[in-house]
């Protein structure tokens, strides 16, 4: 049996087992990264889409995404590849080399780099760290849209390598983060460790009923200023999706009210999806 160190959970794992997240397992003794190379999304993205809007505005991005995450998120949009394990989703394998050759192959059409997202890319820390070596290599930068519910330790493995980080603040109470699989503390971790070296903007998806009241708001925007008050934040609007298919969509009138009590204290906030 292997304890796997990469995320908050520290799943143990019998020879064989796959953890929580779908992507690592035990084979032989070793933590073996499932999905390294696996790709189930491939595309050139507007730099916006990922959210950012302080990050080389009006470019373009090759946008890479796996299979996997490590929350379960009861609304996730890209839940068909999130809660995917080996052989569930139709992948495509790729190796380092040639995300990072058809990267600079497309910087004549605008792409700037690699952005690694859609599903959960720091479970597969690995593939993140090897393949941004060489786009870094090439001149280009590399982003990452995360939950940012790894340790530390992975976090430092790829962090000299990444230029941005979009990372989900899916609330500011440990109560929704366990609703979602999930630990607030571990976020607020790796939200620190990567504005000190990194880029970083934050992502809130507003969901009625759960984390849209002003107080909350307050308390997350005051955190966030006590780290860097000119932290981009995107405050964006739910849709209904996978488990959560009969709830409403977010008040775009109770968005802008939550923007206002962020504005107080930070001085980038956007609304999204609306």
């Amino acid at each position: 049996m292997i304890t796997c160190h990469v995320c908050f959970r520290h799943c143990r794992l019998d020879d064989g087992q796959t953890g929580a997240c779908g992507a690592r397992g035990n084979e032989n003794g070793e933590n073996i990264c499932l999905n390294y190379g696996e790709l189930t999304s491939l595309a050139i993205d507007p730099i916006e889409k990922k959210p950012f809007a302080r990050f080389h505005p009006g470019s373009r991005i090759l946008s890479v995404g796996s299979y996997g995450c490590n929350l379960f998120c009861p609304f996730c949009q890209n839940y068909e590849i999130s809660t995917a394990r080996r052989g569930e989703a139709r992948t495509r394998k790729v190796k380092p080399e040639t995300i990072a050759n058809l990267a600079k192959d497309s910087e004549s059409s605008g792409n700037i780099g690699v952005a690694f997202t859609y599903n959960e890319p720091m479970i597969g820390w690995e593939f993140v760290r090897d393949t941004a070596k060489l786009v870094r290599e090439k001149g280009m930068v590399n982003a990452v849209v995360t939950n940012g519910s790894v340790m530390p330790e992975i976090l430092r493995e790829v962090l000299p390598y990444i230029d941005a980080f979009n990372i989900d603040l899916k609330a500011f109470t440990e109560e929704y983060y366990k609703k979602l699989g999930g630990d607030l503390e571990t976020v607020k971790t790796f939200i620190k460790l990567a504005a000190k070296d990194a880029h970083v903007e934050l992502t809130t998806l507003i969901v009625p009923g759960e984390n849209d009241s002003p107080e909350e708001m307050a308390q997350e925007a005051a955190w966030i200023a006590s780290v860097d008050e000119e932290i981009p934040l995107h405050i964006t609007r739910f849709f209904p999706r996978y488990k959560y298919e009969d709830r409403r969509p977010t008040d775009v009138e109770k968005m802008r009210e939550l923007a206002a009590v962020a504005r107080k204290e930070l001085t980038t906030v956007m609304l999204g999806n609306v």
